[in-house]
């Protein structure tokens, strides 16, 4: 009797453990989403990655000492790659209509973006009464929707 329940123990270790295997390999960055990485980024050689909510892969790096994240489609097609910035680094243009427009909000966060779709903007994330609010502006501060 004790053999079977050791061989049972042992049959449900092996399915456990290949599950686990299978899970790590369906979260492994696929090739040409690393070599699409290396084409944009040459010499950027340790990215950390993961998988985001909107299944993009995520490469997380360092350029020049600054933080970076960039998005990649599983196609190793360049979404969008983007990185903090201070609020006295945007254009001066962003600064006038942020002063003028919403100055009853708080920045808590600005991030220059570089889209392959919307081209080059900063996120302007802006907070009042405890709501979040995003704004994109185009560097000559035409606001994109």
């Amino acid at each position: 009797m004790k053999r079977f329940i050791y061989a049972g123990v042992f049959a449900l270790s092996i399915s456990v453990m290949s599950c686990q295997e299978n899970k790590e390999e369906e979260e492994t960055v696929p090739e040409v989403v690393k070599t699409a990485f290396q084409k944009k980024y040459p010499g950027e050689n340790d990215p950390d990655w993961e998988k985001d909510d909107h299944g993009y892969w995520e490469s997380h790096f360092k350029k020049d000492g600054e933080k970076y994240r960039a998005d990649f489609n599983a196609d190793g097609t360049w979404v969008e790659t983007e990185n903090d910035v201070k609020k006295k680094e945007l254009p001066e243009v962003i600064l006038e209509i942020i002063e003028r427009d919403y100055s009853d909000y708080e920045i808590t966060e600005v991030e220059h973006v570089e889209s392959a779709t919307k081209g080059e903007f900063f996120d302007v994330e802006f907070k009042q009464k405890g709501k979040n609010k995003d704004v994109m502006f185009k560097p000559d501060g035409t606001i994109i929707k």
